[in-house]
């Protein structure tokens, strides 16, 4: 079994400054990914055979898994959150590179890109708790806009991620404190596809 490792970000932790700031950066990717990378690890230690799957294989083909029910639930946590932290990352720059073909595509969906942001930004702002906010392409190709509960992912519906939002409190806490609607806002300003 190849043990999976943290990757780097493409970008200095300060580089979404002052949107999201270097501290928080630092500790949601060392710490919080990390220790869902460390957790999905060690649980995967008793499944040689199905080891060295990507995450996303993973968490699609959960429910037919051979594992025992208490790491299916530990795969669902730690891979979601290890899955989920790989998009977020990734979609997050210091610079825009747009999707002319997402942008095409939410525009045919929501009629406009500020539509798409108001509608994603209520149900950033109204998502009780912790957990995510999506924007994901459905197994007929359409676009879904949705909320997820704790670390679960679109890959558990055989949906695959576009857009994530992370609004557990960890990813704003320092900054913004209680003031997610905030975070929410600025997060706009370092999410390079649109």
């Amino acid at each position: 079994m190849n043990k999976r490792l943290l990757p780097p970000l493409a970008y200095a932790y300060d580089a979404l400054e002052p949107y999201i700031d270097a501290q928080t950066m630092e500790l949601h990717h060392t710490k919080h990914h990390q220790t869902y990378i460390d957790k999905l690890n060690a649980v995967l230690e008793k499944y040689p055979e199905i080891a060295d799957e990507p995450v996303e294989e993973l968490l699609a083909e959960l429910d037919t898994l051979k594992v025992e029910e208490t790491d299916r639930l530990a795969i669902r946590n730690h891979g979601g959150g290890h899955a989920n932290h790989l998009l977020f990352w990734e979609i997050m720059g210091p610079n825009k590179v747009i999707d002319q073909k997402l942008v095409n595509d939410i525009n045919a969906k929501f009629g406009s890109t500020e539509e798409f942001k108001k509608q994603f930004t209520d149900l950033a702002t109204k998502l009780f708790g912790s957990g995510w906010v999506w924007l994901a392409r459905n197994r007929g190709d359409g676009l879904e806009l949705y909320t997820t509960a704790n670390q679960d992912s679109p890959w558990l519906k055989g949906h695959t991620p576009l857009i994530g939002l992370d609004v557990w409190e960890h990813a704003h806490y320092l900054k913004y404190q209680n003031r997610r609607a905030e975070y929410i806002e600025n997060w706009w300003q370092v999410l390079k596809l649109i």
